[in-house]
């Protein structure tokens, strides 16, 4: 039960909450303001969660999840973007709630602004970058996953089916990057994050590759007919 705009409950009220231990909340907010407030602490409180390996980061407004082993780089990867501009969520750990279907990812209390690079050890990233390099959170739009490059790569060269991980029930867009020496880990990220967002546009480099290649067989065709 919820009282409004500063008012005292009465007391048949308040005997009735207590007979029936049924909690009793008072506010000087007025009623569509608190509705709102309990709404979104009670959302946030309940919501499905679960915390997995990996880094977060924000690139051109998007929350983009970093996946792979441990030791594969993502860390690394992380701080390069950062002095790329791009802003670091969390490292390491990742918290994810998913709120009325959207997936929110954030850091830990302990961890939050702070980096792990081997053979640096923990770096302060705030402190490093500034203000703006770090934020606690931000809603995930498509995960990035590192993949040891001898690792056998499922699905199609040239992207024309998109992949997925699900987290909490809910599907999030994939792309798996091999791994090996003397790839440059956030130019590749970059560039697939611009690949999606170009994507969400209606923009297929693959589709279109393709529809050219058509084009063309067809055109021989003819000239050979």
């Amino acid at each position: 039960m919820r009282i409004t705009k500063g008012l005292e409950p009465i007391e048949e009220v308040t005997a009735f909450a207590e007979r029936h231990k049924i909690p009793l909340l008072r506010s000087g907010a007025v009623s569509s303001r608190a509705i709102a407030l309990i709404t979104s602490f009670l959302q946030d409180r309940l919501a499905p969660e679960t915390t997995i390996h990996g880094v977060l980061v924000e690139m051109h407004g998007l929350g983009v999840l970093i996946r792979g082993e441990s030791g594969i780089g993502k860390s690394e990867c992380a701080l390069d973007l950062v002095a790329r501009g791009h802003r670091l969520i969390s490292d390491d750990s990742v918290r994810i709630k998913s709120l009325g279907g959207t997936l929110v990812g954030s850091s830990n209390e302990i961890t939050a602004g702070f980096l792990e690079i081997r053979g640096l050890g923990i770096i302060n990233v705030r402190e490093l970058f500034g203000v703006a390099s770090v934020r606690s959170s931000k809603e995930l739009s498509v995960c990035i996953e590192f993949r040891r490059s001898e690792e056998q790569m499922e699905g199609d060269r040239f992207g024309l089916e998109m992949e997925t991980e699900e987290i909490c029930g809910s599907r999030l867009p994939k792309y798996s990057l091999p791994v090996r020496p003397g790839r440059n880990l956030a130019s590749l990220v970059e560039t697939a994050v611009k690949v999606y967002m170009l994507r969400c546009e209606g923009s297929d480099a693959a589709k279109e590759v393709l529809e050219r290649h058509s084009r063309a067989l067809a055109s021989e065709g003819k000239v050979a007919s």
